[in-house]
């Protein structure tokens, strides 16, 4: 199941409007609905990706200068969950199932 996006800061001010996950501007906030629930997500390009992070799909490295995304859920107080994820980890992450995901 793909995801869409709706809303975020790229947003003309006619309302929310979904669209495929691959449009996505870096840098600017979006929020996917997926089956476990909405999440905001920001790319990070290359350029913007300045520290090493730990992925929790597949607990390996996203190293400096790797295009990436940052993930946290869509609800009050979600911001205090963001992590860093590979951008085919987080694809993923709902094939994979309960528990298999590291935070």
């Amino acid at each position: 199941m793909e995801p869409f996006a709706r809303g975020g800061r790229g947003t003309t001010g006619r309302g929310a409007s979904s669209r495929p996950v691959g449009q996505f501007v870096p840098g600017v906030d979006q929020v996917e609905e997926w089956p476990d629930g909405d999440w905001h997500v920001r790319r990070v390009s290359g350029a913007g990706a300045d520290k090493v992070y730990r992925c929790p799909g597949c607990d390996q490295e996203i190293r400096t200068g790797l295009p990436h995304l940052v993930s946290w859920p869509a609800w009050a107080g979600g911001e205090d969950e963001r992590r860093h994820w590979h951008t085919a980890c987080w694809r993923n992450r709902v094939k994979r199932g309960p528990g298999r995901t590291r935070y």
